[in-house]
């Protein structure tokens, strides 16, 4: 799956140590499967640093090797397990790591959910109520990679390489959900973890180069 991070300067190079800690998922490398998302937040972030931000583009590796190496939570919406796990991590008062997951993935507390969180935080509304405002609230993402092991699941893609992936991705997704009359999650979820889409990722195979036709054809031959 192709993961964006958005800051306000490139990054080939992961360094754990200059992560902020006090986040939704605590200190880590953050990134999302939604690149306006990350675009939107390297404008913002950019700004604070007067430039103009940049997103720096990851191959994010889910397969047996990753559950092999890393230990993994996923929170499937703002439930309120999601909530206690935020609310814990974004303790200031606390001064030792509060989970030992390499990799935690979920919902983001965006700038419109931290205004109410800080609402429930103080004691203004309850749990109840925060997380019905939310059920609505559009679809947001994030992972957080909070370990050198889970580091190991992030390769770096080169920026010209990305248009010919995003472009070969759209069109095999949406013929996979015609073709397999399944929904485009499902699609995503095949597609972004085969072998195929690893190789595309990778330039030195010079898959990108070709028509996604027959990318399509090979990765059917891939998910018999």
């Amino acid at each position: 799956m192709l993961v964006y991070h958005g800051g306000y300067a490139p990054i080939e190079e992961i360094n754990l140590e200059k992560c902020r800690p006090y986040t939704d998922f605590g200190k880590g490398f953050y990134v999302t499967k939604f690149k306006q998302h990350a675009e939107n937040w390297a404008k913002k972030v950019g700004k604070h640093h007067n430039s103009e931000g940049f997103i720096s583009i990851f191959n994010f590796i889910e397969s047996s090797f990753v559950d092999y190496i890393c230990k993994k939570k996923t929170f499937n919406g703002y439930t309120e397990e999601w909530l206690d796990f935020i609310v814990e991590n974004r303790n200031e008062e606390s001064t030792v790591p509060l989970h030992n997951f390499d990799i935690v993935e979920g919902p983001v507390a965006n700038d419109k959910v931290q205004n109410k969180l800080q609402y429930y935080i103080r004691g203004d509304i309850s749990k109840k109520d925060f997380l019905e405002d939310l059920t609505y609230h559009e679809e947001t993402h994030q992972v957080c990679f909070c370990t050198l092991a889970s580091l190991q699941t992030l390769k770096y893609v080169d920026r010209d390489l990305t248009k010919y992936i995003e472009l070969i991705s759209e069109n095999v997704l949406n013929a996979l959900v015609k073709d397999k009359k399944i929904d485009v999650n499902r699609a995503s979820e095949l597609f972004y973890s085969s072998k195929m889409f690893k190789d595309i990722a990778d330039k030195d195979t010079g898959l990108y180069k070709r028509d996604w036709e027959e990318i399509y054809k090979m990765f059917l031959g891939e998910i018999v």
